[in-house]
């Protein structure tokens, strides 16, 4: 079945078995004669910001629900192996810079939610269903409708009170300890008034040295080389609702689709249904291991599908493609990730994390309340997620998206 038919950027359509058939290209499934120099490197730089800033913000978050070291090692290690391949096949197949990526903002909203009923059990089982629904949406198109039916004001409003929480990190670390995170705060704030791209890569540099400096002869436990940790799920309602649909929408509305628009106004129109239950499919294999989702990436899709990628569209696919083989790599350091993160002040961890989400925090905060009619719908949504009050032992992210719906629907009553 052919999945992927597309538009490039010169306007002619092509599906994937054109681009792929044999004596166009040697035979070969990429055309290495394409292979630039200047998207590898564009490739390399996306890699790393897409690892460094984050990773924090991941392990933050399967720590909250439940994961031992060991499991979110696991977890971290799954994603980047998960997120290396599935960005290479697409790539390879689409010739397009197809970069996946983990859900940041899901991170958060596991770091938000806290432990539920089960333990990480349950938490791997709403991995699965949320998994699972990305599948759907992308094979079922009314699912998808229904996801982009969700008003954006409420959508950014929930994810706005998911991040708040973490948001307020770098002022807590600093108010706690100040030698510790005020370095941090301020490398990150001079390099983003040289290179914003920089700043939170920095940041995590300084909290290293800062790591290096203070945990002499402290002992790190777990190994350097992460192992597969298998979890056999559980299902819970709790974990289902509070976890499982509010990651599904978080993850469609914050990456998945804004995924689709950068490659969009970069001339790339791939069919975003096979790319969503691709992604879903790939999260399936990774929740087992503690990986909680994958997803198409925004901020690292713009570095490699850009101009600055190569100036040929035809060829930044390649960035992809090194964006996805450095991924891999980097896979086999989450064990070393796992033991920095140990070895760090806890407040430190969650200050750069808060760092990495400040442009996320900022974007949904003013998509929110952008549009007047929904303003007050959206700070609703917002107050109730932040807040972080979980009822029948679900989270506030669920509860806040149900109030702002809620207003969102009065408002437009019809009256008499």
């Amino acid at each position: 079945m052919n999945f992927f038919l597309g538009r490039h950027q010169d306007g002619g359509s092509q599906s994937a078995d054109d681009a792929l058939a044999p004596g166009r290209n040697g035979g070969h499934p990429v055309a290495t004669r394409t292979f630039s120099w200047q998207a590898f490197g564009a490739g390399i730089f996306a890699a790393f910001v897409g690892f460094a800033s984050s990773f924090a913000v991941i392990v933050q978050g399967l720590t909250a629900v439940g994961a031992t070291s060991a499991q979110a090692a696991s977890g971290l290690m799954a994603l980047s192996l998960g997120m290396g391949i599935c960005g290479i096949l697409l790539s390879a197949r689409t010739r397009m810079p197809i970069s996946i990526a983990w859900s940041t903002p899901g991170a958060a909203l596991l770091a938000t939610s806290g432990r539920v009923e089960g333990g990480f059990a349950a938490a791997v089982g709403a991995f699965l269903v949320a998994a699972a629904l990305v599948v759907v949406a992308g094979l079922w198109k009314p699912l998808g409708r229904a996801v982009a039916a969700i008003p954006l004001p409420l959508a950014s409003a929930m994810l706005a009170g998911v991040l708040f929480g973490l948001c307020l990190a770098p002022v807590k670390a600093v108010a706690q300890a100040p030698a510790l995170g005020l370095p941090v705060v301020v490398a990150w704030a001079l390099v983003a008034r040289l290179n914003r791209l920089y700043a939170v890569p920095a940041a995590l540099l300084v909290t290293i040295v800062l790591v290096v400096v203070t945990a002499q002869g402290t002992a790190v436990e777990g190994s350097l080389w992460p192992l597969p940790v298998l979890v056999t799920p559980s299902f819970s309602l709790a974990a289902l609702i509070g976890i499982a649909l509010p990651l599904f929408v978080v993850t469609m509305a914050s990456q998945n689709i804004p995924g689709i628009a950068v490659l969009n106004v970069n001339g790339y129109r791939p069919a975003p249904g096979p790319l969503f239950t691709v992604t879903g499919l790939f999260s399936l294999l990774a929740a087992p291991f503690g990986g909680h989702a994958i997803n198409l990436a925004a901020i690292t899709a713009a570095l490699c599908a850009g101009p600055d990628a190569h100036p040929d569209p035809k060829r930044r696919y390649w960035a992809a493609i090194t964006t996805g083989g450095a991924y891999l790599l980097f896979g086999l350091l989450a064990g070393a990730a796992i033991a920095f993160v140990g070895a760090s002040p806890p407040i430190l961890i969650e200050a750069v994390a808060g760092l990495a989400l400040l442009g996320a925090f900022g974007s949904a905060l003013v998509a929110a309340l952008a549009e007047p009619g929904d303003r007050e719908a959206a700070v609703v949504t917002f107050i109730v997620t932040a807040s972080g009050i979980g009822f029948f032992g679900i989270s506030g992210a669920f509860w806040g998206l149900i109030a702002g719906g809620l207003i969102h629907a009065l408002a437009r009553w019809p009256r008499r």
